[in-house]
């Protein structure tokens, strides 16, 4: 008999291609659209990636220094011993260690966890935005965020500002939906997201938080009782996931945990609140103005070569016309002091290739136009005017309707408005360290007032609203500000007339009312490709991961560690010479602070830093580090390199003073010429000298 076989393979082949039939059906132009932001996102965040090698030097080896270890995992330690950890909360670090957990450890798997979750950013700013102010309006926030310089330099580096992002992004959405639903659900999940940018960034993570709770308050359903009510309760599970963390490590005693990086008390909530914290805002030691200065450690290089390594400490110093000389104590010597200057005979601004030869490390002082003045506006005000005047647009749209305070339009003006209005205050007013790359959280809220401001402007137009003028307003200002920025980088001089033409073409174009979503388009469009080939210009050379900047003249790193190769081959020395010579058995070498120390663990060495990030945390004094050298965990310290010049701690001094300086000739080291030159210090026998050294005790 002959049996039909079943249609199995019939009908399901049929089923497939009816769902490939109906997705194609469903899709529509602004999917596509939507596709190409992102192709865009991805291409600039992880074109020429590997040329950044290991980025953040600091960051990359503390994730090496972790990946072994649970208790340096649990503390975020930056060094493999546990001596200090990083001066930021886990998680981002712990992403980037769980990428190189399965992919194992290399550059790419530390950077491309950041370019991937700012991409997946742009996504979900068009998720949030799409159904409370249309297709449009998100895909011209998506694009803004996308091309938006900062946001791109922090995605091409393995900082923690890319998961920050992402996160208050997801928070503004939950918040979103918490308003529209009045749902618990939604404004919980707020919070808890919050609580986990907290563990990403501490403090910055809060500056979401005024437009979220302004507008729950205002927009949201129910009784003013309840909505306080719910907010309190979210407030209240926010701080329990915010504070979490820290309470391990606050309950941990201090002797089973390393020491907190960066703080001056040795815990999570002093640097929260202080370093990381109010001190940015109010001033601080390390801040413009407030670099300490003190004896330096050690001499660090030689005449002759680059000074890259040292670039923050040298521009801090060399604010003075007359570079200051210090001193340096030669142990075992009646000759006390050697004087040694702090920098090297002054040089160009520039390299020969047009790059600035050091990094920008601070903004211009405090002020309403901050973020216009150099160093920050060719990060962030490209389109600036635009959406400060796009958040007054989309405000006069949102009342102009019934029901004004349930309107979508209003509530996503508060929340993005909010956050973007935040983070300009902080970022023009603080006086305490404020970074270039800051500016990248005040990406999404200006990105979202650009693409909410374009349709806004258009409602306006087509009504001959009054508040039609503000779109010239704001086209003329946006063009104003990138023609200075363009002339300030002397570059794409060439597309200035295109500019100031396309610009004032697709303002001309809006005076017909059939052709104003056209006109808007064009101008918009106009404005947007200096950012983007600005952006763009991150992939001529290294990103400079410490400070990481978009541009074609910012500093690059100047080698895959870093460090220049002049700096590498003395680094690779002292790791010959220190290794053939009975390292001890925790630390093979100790440096004055984190940033000489990071090559040296990179390079697979046994290294830590006796005073953290800039040398001068209280983290060890004379007698604990006499206890480490009798217990053979401590021998070989390396004085100078970065931050010397701030004369390191009180371990730093009890070295100096008791322990023997190894010749430089010896490690085939540079001979001595500035306080950066490194100098290396051999410990062993000499605990009880530094014991007995009551003037370091702490």
């Amino acid at each position: 008999m002959h049996l039909a076989a079943p249609p199995i393979e019939v009908s399901t082949t049929a089923k497939w291609r009816n769902r490939l039939r109906s997705l194609a059906g469903r899709a529509r132009p602004r999917h596509a659209l939507l596709g190409a932001i992102l192709v865009l996102s991805a291409v600039l965040n992880t074109n020429k990636l590997a040329q950044n090698e290991y980025g953040n030097t600091f960051y990359s080896a503390a994730v090496k220094s972790m990946l072994h270890s649970l208790h340096n995992f649990l503390f975020v330690s930056f060094d493999p011993g546990g001596l200090v950890t990083i001066d930021k909360p886990p998680l981002a670090v712990w992403v980037q260690l769980a990428s190189a957990k399965v992919f194992g450890f290399s550059p790419l798997s530390l950077l491309l966890p950041e370019a991937i979750l700012s991409t997946i950013g742009v996504a979900v700013l068009y998720r949030v935005i799409a159904p409370r102010l249309g297709s449009p309006a998100a895909l011209w926030s998506a694009l803004a965020l996308a091309v938006f310089p900062s946001f791109v330099a922090v995605s091409r580096d393995n900082g923690v500002d890319p998961l920050l992002i992402l996160l208050l992004i997801l928070a503004c959405g939950a918040a979103l939906s918490a308003i529209e639903t009045g749902r618990w659900r939604s404004l919980l999940c707020c919070a808890v997201i919050v609580g986990l940018a907290f563990n990403t960034k501490t403090l910055a993570a809060y500056l979401v938080l005024p437009g979220i709770a302004l507008g729950y308050l205002l927009c949201a359903p129910g009784p003013v009782a309840q909505r306080l009510t719910r907010l309190l309760a979210a407030g209240v599970v926010m701080l329990i996931v915010s504070f979490a963390w820290i309470a391990v490590v606050e309950l941990t005693p201090a002797s089973q945990r390393p020491y907190v990086g960066s703080s001056t008390n040795n815990t999570e909530l002093g640097l929260t609140f202080d370093y990381n914290g109010f001190g940015r805002v109010e001033g601080e030691v390390g801040g413009p103005g407030q670099v300490p200065m003190a004896e330096g450690a050690a001499p660090r290089m030689q005449p002759g070569l680059p000074l890259r390594r040292h670039a923050s400490a040298v521009r801090a110093v060399s604010g003075s016309k007359r570079a200051p000389v210090l001193h340096t104590i030669a142990a075992n010597t009646k000759d006390a002091l050697k004087p040694l200057p702090v920098t090297p005979p002054p040089t160009s601004k520039y390299l020969p290739n047009g790059r600035l030869a050091t990094p920008l490390f601070f903004a211009r002082s405090p002020g309403l136009l901050r973020l216009f003045r150099s160093a920050l506006n060719d990060q962030a005000a490209w389109l600036l005017p635009f959406a400060l005047l796009g958040l007054i647009a989309l405000g006069i749209t949102a009342f102009a309707g019934e029901r004004a305070r349930r309107n979508p339009r209003l509530a996503t003006l508060i929340v993005f408005g909010g956050w973007m209005l935040v983070e300009a205050a902080i970022l023009s007013f603080s006086k305490g360290i404020v970074h270039p790359y800051y500016v990248s959280a005040m990406g999404p809220g200006a990105a979202v007032m650009v693409g909410a401001g374009a349709p806004a402007f258009a409602w306006l137009v087509r009504h001959r609203h009054r508040g039609m003028l503000l779109l010239p307003c704001a086209v003329v200002a946006s063009v104003a500000v990138q023609i200075v920025i363009l002339s300030e980088q002397h570059y794409m001089g060439w597309f200035v007339p295109v500019l100031i033409v396309g610009a004032l073409a697709g303002v001309v174009m809006t005076a017909r009312r059939q052709l104003v979503a056209a006109g808007i388009a064009l101008t918009l469009g106009v404005l947007l490709v200096a950012p983007t080939v600005f952006a763009a210009a991150s992939w001529l050379g290294p990103v400079e991961g410490t400070f990481p900047a978009a541009g074609p003249r910012e500093a690059n790193a100047t080698g895959p560690l870093g460090i220049s190769h002049a700096e590498l081959s003395v680094d690779r020395a002292l790791m010959s010479y220190v290794e053939s010579h009975r390292p001890a058995s925790r630390w093979a070498v100790l440096t004055d602070a984190s940033p000489t120390a990071a090559p040296l663990i990179l390079l697979g060495m046994r290294a830590g830093a006796l005073g953290g990030y800039s040398g001068g945390d209280p983290a060890l004094d004379g007698p604990q580090l006499a206890h480490l050298v009798k217990r053979g965990e401590a021998r070989y310290v390396v004085l100078g390199g970065a931050y010397a010049s701030r004369g390191g701690n009180l371990a730093t001094k009890a070295v100096l003073r008791s322990c023997r300086l190894v010749p430089h000739q010896s490690w085939h080291g540079p001979p001595p010429a500035t306080v950066f030159t490194f100098a290396l210090f051999d410990c062993a026998g000499r605990g009880a000298q530094l014991s007995r050294d009551a003037t370091y005790r702490s």
